[in-house]
């Protein structure tokens, strides 16, 4: 047996289909966990090695925490040994926090704001200059610099109120004070108690001095006088001096005031949208409002003022508005021929604006606004309300006045929309006087820490600002990964599941490097992954197969990967050898008809036109971050939604979407979000096999002599479920300080129902039993089509095996599914529905997400049978497989972010080899 200290052994693993194996794993190595969807790859990583090292994790803590310990499922395996502290990073979206962003999740958003709190300076809006404090200390230094033989005064501004000023001068007096500063003059209080003379303003005279050698051992005297004076004058100090016969006069103040404003002094609080403190007090702190959609105001912005633009200027009754700008358009210059797209930004502006000869759009919807009473109004003015960018904040959810904080030249808003790599050149720059670098230089270095690990994972792209639930599967999982580089652990394993997803093949190799310094610095990185090149780079393979799902579950391979393609059988080695391949079609399907999708400028697009065929297999490529999401589900799906009579939120900026748009009858966004909105959701309840299941219970005996309905089968509804757990099987245990941990219900037995329900048998099976089954096992259990309800049962499991989903619990929650299976469900669900006459157009959001190359080949079959049905099929992908099966290319580039955003081929894939601009092509070539 190996040293505890090299290896870490897995003895007897048994857990779902792992068939009792034991793997050797070596520490401090990057080591790849690979084989078909569903042969047992995350049972081994992730429910078997990290449940594991969780579960010795809790051992160790307080024994509030460990009373639950014997309720944790302990992993199904004889003996671990060698396992270090676990750290699983998950491909899932695991955020649906609209608060949280990039920042926030990398931590850089807390640094940020213990940046601009210590070292931040305050300046004006009004005069620009930087607003101070002045301390008791600042007034003693002005006086201790003073020429030498200066009379000096320490004065309170005085103002008298409406009381009788005879009044307010005698309590001055009782109150110890003798002299007032009039004038430049020093006159007795007495004097004007007597005289009853009216003063509007004034000094108090607080202290008299010299300026000589003996003055430095009064600083005491200074220190109280000046602290009187700025008691007496509310916060508000001067310092009167004669010199050479002239008296000047230097005025101070404690408050944090310039220009007549207070300002707030920063704090972390002060900085943080997720406190009331800091929030934009408009928007709450969301970074959005309920306001009027210029897009959908003016939806085609290829017509013209006069052709109908905009668009509630079209009616009958509100014609009356165009009609007047269209008239007095000659005595402004205005060219209302003009196409909108084609409008200074001016002009744009004037039509919101409006002037002395047309009222605006800003006056319309006012006027609409002040008639809401009526029904019609409130109609009109739904039309066009969505979700637009806060104008106080600009989508930061700061308050206005945290932008007058600056650090380095530039406030917490401007680093906040510059991208992962602007606020890296930033921090590198960055200037500050050697005070300030005192206190800033640790939390400087762990910004730029954390900015470096973003930048060598592949997202220099990306926002600081942009929200988490927007990132693609890829993008939140190198986040998380950027988070734990970022906290430079050692001694730790690290467990990830598909870290490559979402990356372009040029990109994959900033994430091998990334991997290897976590390796380098002493952790051990266990990667399940199917891409070749990581595969490549690995120091160690493990291989589990040979197929999936009761197929699976043996250890088919450990050892190097020269080794692998020596010595293995397994269909891994295989495709990587070339002894199976998945076929490119002999011949690309011919298109006839096709949408136009004009002038897109979202995001980093840079006003592109693209034409996209109807009834074809279309993907969308490109390096990660060039703008394929923001063109196709940002824009196409949103606008061609909306076109097809859809409720969107918000439509990308584009110019208008033109083409054969009558020939499709709707549109689908497949992408890797859970299936459903309940944690209760699960693959045959989606597909809707369900109901025909629950429909079956009820028309059994026993559930007919009790009177159950089919409804009584259902986990959703109070009936026959479990009461205690609500149909879920688990009960949440909410940890002080730590992670949720959820339990098996201890009623249920994580069955979901109650015992009597589960008396009802079809075949000497309970409803909870067909809900463990495997797709594959319920397609073997519903075999015999004894009656019409089992035939319509297994046609629409049948589906979910022909995605690559056999090996899946037909009631397994949503909640564990990975992003791929996920989207693979949605694929059954339409696939179900079979050929229909109304076409639609899916879109799918890199589908080959945690699939084998075994695997491509089915999804790439399921595909093809929604052309085959009439759809139309448009791909995000970046899987060389899949793409040289492509009819049509678009590959946007050439590189990411700003440099990006282009159209740089569009055609058949074997036309790509001719772009020398396209990165898609020179790793596409190899394939074709």
């Amino acid at each position: 047996m190996s040293k505890h200290t090299d290896f870490i052994d897995i003895i007897g693993a048994r857990v779902h289909n792992l068939k009792n194996i034991s793997v050797q794993i070596p520490r401090n190595r990057l080591v790849v966990i690979t084989g078909l969807s569903g042969s047992g790859k995350s049972s081994l990583a992730f429910d078997t090695l990290f449940a594991d090292g969780q579960r010795r994790y809790v051992e160790s803590l307080s024994s509030y925490a460990r009373q639950f310990l014997g309720r944790m499922a302990k992993p199904e395996v004889d003996r671990i040994d060698g396992v270090s502290p676990a750290i699983a990073i998950e491909q899932k979206v695991n955020t649906r926090n609209p608060r949280s962003t990039v920042a926030t999740s990398t931590e850089i958003y807390d640094y940020l704001k213990l940046l601009f709190s210590r070292v931040g300076h305050t300046f004006s809006p009004v005069s620009g200059n930087e607003v101070k404090r002045n301390t008791v200390q600042d007034v003693i230094d002005f006086i201790l610099s003073l020429p030498t033989d200066s009379k000096v005064f320490i004065l309170a501004p005085y103002v008298f109120d409406e009381r009788p000023i005879k009044d307010q001068l005698e309590v001055l007096i009782q109150q110890g004070f003798s002299r007032l500063f009039i004038n430049e003059t020093v006159l007795k209080i007495d004097e004007f108690v007597s005289d009853g003379a009216d003063l509007n303003e004034a000094f108090l005279l607080i202290d008299r001095l010299m300026v000589n050698e003996e003055i430095f051992e009064s600083k005491s005297r200074i220190a109280d006088s000046v602290q009187t004076a700025y008691y007496e004058g509310h916060g508000d100090c001067s310092v009167a001096y004669e010199y050479n016969s002239t008296i000047h006069i230097q005025a101070f103040s404690d408050k944090f005031e310039l220009d007549g404003i207070r300002f707030e002094e920063p704090t972390t609080n002060f900085f943080s949208f997720n406190n009331p403190v800091g929030a934009c007090t408009r928007c709450e702190g969301f970074g959005t409002v309920i306001g009027i959609d210029p897009d959908l105001v003016i939806p085609d912005k290829s017509k013209s003022v006069y052709e109908g633009a905009i668009a509630p200027w079209n009616g009958e009754k509100m014609s009356e508005w165009k009609n007047l700008l269209v008239l007095q358009s000659p005595k402004f210059n205005f060219p209302i021929h003009r196409p909108f797209n084609q409008l200074s930004n001016e002009q744009k502006d004037l039509l919101w604006t409006g002037n002395s000869y047309f009222q605006g759009l800003n006056e319309f919807f006012q006027e609409v606004e002040n008639q809401s009473y009526k029904i019609q109004y409130r109609v009109l003015l739904s039309r066009y309300r969505g979700r637009t960018v806060c104008p106080d904040c600009r989508g930061t959810r700061l308050r206005k006045d945290a932008s007058y904080v600056k650090v380095g030249g530039k406030s917490i808003t401007d680093i906040l929309l510059m991208s992962v790599e602007e606020a890296f050149l930033f921090f590198s720059t960055i200037s500050l006087s050697d005070f300030d670098m005192v206190i800033a230089e640790k939390i400087i270095k762990e910004i730029s820490n954390r900015l470096k690990v973003l930048l060598d994972v592949g997202l220099p792209y990306l926002s600081l600002n942009r929200r988490s639930n927007s990132l693609s599967g890829g993008e939140s999982q190198r986040i998380n990964l950027a988070t734990s580089l970022g906290s430079s652990l050692v001694g730790s394993m690290y467990i990830l599941d598909e870290p490559s997803i979402g990356l372009h093949p040029r990109d994959s190799e900033r994430l091998i490097k990334v991997l290897k310094d976590l390796r380098d610095l002493g952790n051990t990185v266990i990667v399940v992954e199917h891409d070749e090149d990581i595969m490549k780079a690995s120091d160690y393979i493990v291989d589990i197969g040979p197929l999936a799902g009761r197929n699976g579950g043996e250890l088919v391979f450990q050892g190097g990967f020269q080794n692998l393609l020596k010595e293995s059988n397994g269909l891994t080695a295989k495709y990587l050898r070339g002894d199976l391949s998945i076929p490119k079609p002999k011949n690309r399907r011919p298109w006839n008809y096709s949408l136009h999708l004009n002038g897109v400028m979202e995001n980093n697009l840079k006003n592109v036109t693209v034409e996209i065929p109807l009834g074809v297999m279309t993907m969308v490529t490109g390096v990660s971050g060039s703008g394929k999401s923001s063109l196709i589900r940002s824009v196409l799906y949103p606008a061609l939604a909306h076109h097809l009579g859809g409720n969107v939120d918000q439509i990308g900026k584009h110019d208008s979407l033109t083409g054969d748009i009558h020939l499709l009858k709707g549109v689908e966004l497949i992408d890797q979000n859970p299936i459903g909105r309940s944690s209760r959701s699960n693959p045959v309840t989606y597909i809707k096999a369900f109901d025909d299941i629950r429909s079956l219970y009820a028309s059994q005996k026993l559930a007919k002599l009790r009177g159950y309905k089919p409804g009584y089968f259902s986990f959703n509804v109070p009936g026959g479920r479990c009461e205690m757990c609500q149909g879920d099987g688990v009960v949440k245990v909410e940890m002080q300080f730590m992670a949720d941990i959820y339990l098996r219900c201890e009623h249920c037995n994580g069955k979901r129902f109650k015992d009597e329900t589960l008396e009802v048998t079809y075949k000497s099976k309970h409803i909870a039993d067909i809900l463990e089954m495997t797709v594959d096992e319920a397609l073997d259990f519903f075999s015999e089509q004894s009656n019409k309800v089992e035939e319509k049962i297994r046609e629409k499991i049948k589906v979910l095996q022909d995605v690559g989903l056999g090996y899946v619990q037909l009631g397994q929650q949503s909640a564990t599914l990975s992003g791929g299976e996920a989207q693979r469900i949605k694929l059954a669900f339409h696939l179900t529905k079979g050929s229909s006459a109304e076409k639609m157009m899916f879109i799918f959001d890199e589908p080959t997400t945690g699939l084998h190359y075994h695997d491509i080949n089915k999804l790439y079959d399921s595909l093809v049978q929604l052309i085959r049905n009439g759809h139309s099929v448009v791909i995000i992908e970046h899987n060389l497989e899949l793409i040289k099966c492509a009819d049509w290319i678009i590959d946007i580039g050439p590189e990411g972010g700003d440099k990006g955003g282009e159209v740089v081929f569009a055609g058949d894939p074997e036309k790509i080899s001719s772009c020398d601009k396209s990165h898609t092509a020179k790793y596409l070539q190899i394939k074709l």
